[in-house]
């Protein structure tokens, strides 16, 4: 078997160190969430610094796992081909980018939740109470608590996790090699990257568009879908600067898979 790459086996000592910490020290996990979890703006927990450590963070041993195995399947062979500099740079972008993405969309739905409420009849200050506190006068129309509850969700709900860098990854290896046979779960032969990856993304756009997950509720799809898409412009703009450098050469994006 071949040895991890140093940048991916960094990545990975960082990440299983993390969640380990989460059960070993005194109120670890319940720290570290509030510390390095990507929280709502609004929330008192928030910090600019979110926006890198969320991707420390995973929610449970079968989060972590599936992450930090694409991360080694994937990323040691991108960081052998690119080098450490710019694996780890095109890693954190797509993290970063997943994230404010994420965040985005949900400052979109946020803001039209409590426009919502406002019209109901419920005051600014009586929300912001109640998302602070997450207790007091919940209105008994239950249309109207619903959309209270949805708006609690995202006000106390941080995303976590490094499934947005991962999936840059894999777009960017699906570019590379559009051909290399990738073995699934459930599926009895191996399946071309080329049609894995366009699949597991249509099948996040129609999680994130319908709320109907095949994998479970709190998963945040167009964290996914953006750290895909920043991965994808980032390998479109390196191949405009390859083919700016060698003359219109595309060597770096050749599949070298069968």
């Amino acid at each position: 078997m071949n040895r991890t790459s140093p940048a991916v086996a960094g990545l990975l000592i960082v990440n299983i160190v993390v969640f380990a910490a989460g059960f070993l020290l005194p109120n670890g996990r319940e720290r570290l969430i509030d510390a390095g979890a990507f929280w709502y703006p609004a929330n008192g927990h928030f910090g600019l610094w979110q926006v890198v450590s969320y991707m420390f963070l995973h929610a449970g041993v079968g989060h972590i796992f599936f992450n930090m195995f694409a991360l080694f399947s994937f990323g040691t062979i991108l960081e052998r081909e690119w080098g450490a500099g710019r694996f780890l740079l095109f890693y954190f972008l797509c993290g970063v980018g997943a994230g404010l993405i994420q965040m985005g969309i949900n400052w979109q739905e946020f803001h039209g939740l409590h426009d919502r409420l406002v019209a109901a009849g419920l005051t600014p200050s009586a929300i912001a109470s109640l998302l602070a506190t997450g207790s007091g006068a919940i209105p008994s129309d239950p249309a109207t608590k619903a959309v209270l509850m949805d708006l609690y969700g995202i006000y106390a709900s941080p995303m976590l996790g490094a499934s947005g860098a991962v999936y840059g990854l894999l777009v960017a290896f699906g570019c590379l090699h559009p051909h290399a046979k990738l073995a699934l779960m459930f599926v009895p032969i191996p399946v071309a990257a080329k049609f894995v990856i366009p699949a597991l993304l249509l099948l996040d756009l129609f999680s994130g568009v319908t709320g109907f997950s095949l994998f479970g509720a709190g998963i945040a799809h167009y964290a996914h879908l953006g750290g895909a898409a920043i991965g994808f412009l980032l390998m479109l703009l390196w191949r405009h600067r390859s083919r700016g450098r060698d003359g219109g050469r595309l060597d770096d994006f050749v599949s070298r898979s069968g």
